[in-house]
């Protein structure tokens, strides 16, 4: 399990517009924000996309750099892109499963057609946020294993400018032994 202030494991995917993303190479002012989704088959990400896409401006003005990724592959990515409109949004693709699992997302096998008629993959990671330091390390994060009642990016705009204006240290980072 992945807790905050500890070291994120890598993180190195394709980009359809920005080249390869390395977020060992990302130098915001304040965090990098993951948006990991479940894929075009979604119509909750499309939807939960198109508002990260209105987002994206104030959220670099506050020095967070943002990337939406999935395990699908370069055409499903792309297609995905279109989709939403995304002009602004960076949209990494073919996360391997691996590398999901090491950043402690849920796999979801494929139930066939969605309701919107695509075909789900045979594995893919269900949705997750996550807010990374400069220094890779964790801030914050959000993983679900339902594609359902996702963190509203508002609030995340929000929760950003409390910690600038505080300088409030990232929380839940306590792995140590426990009272009896």
């Amino acid at each position: 399990m992945l807790s905050p202030r500890q070291t994120v494991p890598p993180l190195v995917v394709p980009t359809l517009s920005h080249g390869s993303f390395d977020l060992a190479l990302e130098t915001p002012e304040r965090f990098t924000l993951l948006c990991f989704y479940r894929g075009l088959h979604c119509p909750i990400c499309a939807g939960y996309l198109r508002e990260l896409e209105s987002k994206v401006d104030a959220f670099a003005e506050r020095g967070v750099g943002v990337l939406a990724l999935s395990t699908d592959g370069e055409d499903r990515a792309r297609q995905m892109a279109q989709k939403i409109g995304a002009n602004r949004l960076r949209m990494g693709y073919g996360l391997h499963l691996a590398a999901a699992r090491a950043w402690g997302l849920f796999l979801s096998t494929s139930r066939g057609k969605t309701s919107i008629g695509i075909e789900e993959p045979d594995l893919f990671s269900e949705p997750a946020l996550f807010l990374v330091r400069p220094d890779r390390t964790l801030y914050w994060l959000s993983v679900q294993s339902m594609p359902f009642a996702r963190p509203n990016f508002g609030e995340l705009i929000q929760a950003v400018d409390f910690v600038i204006k505080n300088d409030y240290p990232a929380r839940g980072e306590y792995v140590g032994d426990l009272p009896d």
